[in-house]
């Protein structure tokens, strides 16, 4: 069992941004998704974890060991795709993956040949592994990018908004060969997107402004709202009154009307209708709590 614990983890930029503001984590094999808006620090979040910039304070290990002070112990066992995974013009997917296969020690050309066709086979492109990867799709680009992450047989993968800009079926392809990496090793995936989270991790964040705003299983997470959503459709002249008079934590437009939700633990008005909750909701609902505790 690997275990990466982050605690207290704060970063602030030059420019005065605060992007982690005393983050506590406890991740174990498996799935882990950390959900959050653009800008709410989960890029710098992953960086640090990288090694890839120091943290201000507080501490993060890998397997008991301080990343801070021994950068190597995870660096030897890390995959890493960025949110922006640049590639080589005019090299094909199987001499660029040699070669990066190389520059992180694995310098037995046999063993190379082995764990690279290995991968290719793994992310459906050894039929494509002697074409250019700047030729490739964006799918395609992202398969070849978890397939880098997992040269070397490492124990934690790091995917930086993996799927933005993938259509759906290659996100679905993408998301399911994540799914069948993480059965034993950590798996970390940084999204903005819910639906990335539901049902692919066993455990998750919420990241709000560089701070945990909630964690936990999303199942149990979606079942604490069980009994508190209401929805009801408003003219757009009503919204923002329903916004004073009720918790609205979402709205969206619904054949040209607006559909609120609102959380409460009774019926709000007879206009409402009980809603089923799902982890969209508590990442709403999360959000909605966070802004109202910092602007009290």
């Amino acid at each position: 069992m690997n275990i990466l614990k982050i605690n207290n983890l704060t970063k602030t930029y030059a420019n005065g941004v605060k992007a982690l503001d005393g983050v506590t984590l406890t991740i174990t094999n498996g799935m882990f998704g950390l959900l959050g808006a653009n800008g709410a620090g989960k890029s710098s979040l992953m960086r640090t974890i990288a090694t890839l910039q120091q943290q201000d304070n507080g501490t993060v290990s890998f397997n008991g060991h301080d990343i801070l002070q021994h950068p190597q112990e995870i660096r030897k066992h890390l995959g890493y795709l960025p949110q922006e995974f640049g590639v080589y013009p005019k090299v094909s997917a199987e001499k660029l993956l040699d070669h990066i296969a190389v520059l992180k020690g694995i310098s037995h050309k046999k063993e190379r040949k082995t764990q690279v066709e290995s991968l290719l086979h793994q992310t459906n492109l050894y039929t494509h592994r002697k074409k250019h990867v700047h030729t490739f799709s964006g799918g395609m680009r992202q398969r070849f990018g978890i397939a880098q992450a997992l040269l070397g047989n490492p124990k934690i993968i790091i995917v930086d908004e993996p799927t933005a800009g993938l259509d759906p079926e290659e996100r679905n392809r993408f998301l399911n060969l994540l799914s069948e990496i993480g059965e034993s090793v950590i798996v970390i995936l940084s999204t903005h997107i819910v639906e990335d989270v539901h049902g692919l991790c066993s455990e998750m964040a919420i990241l709000d402004n560089g701070r945990i705003i909630k964690a936990g299983k999303p199942a149990a997470l979606v079942a604490e709202l069980h009994g508190q959503v209401w929805t009801s459709i408003v003219a757009k002249d009503q919204l923002e009154g329903f916004k004073k008079r009720f918790n609205v934590i979402s709205t969206k437009l619904v054949s040209g009307k607006t559909q609120v939700r609102v959380r409460s633990s009774s019926v709000p008005e007879a206009v409402f209708e009980p809603a089923t909750p799902g982890l969209e909701d508590v990442y709403f609902a999360s959000a909605f709590d966070h802004k109202k505790t910092v602007n009290q």
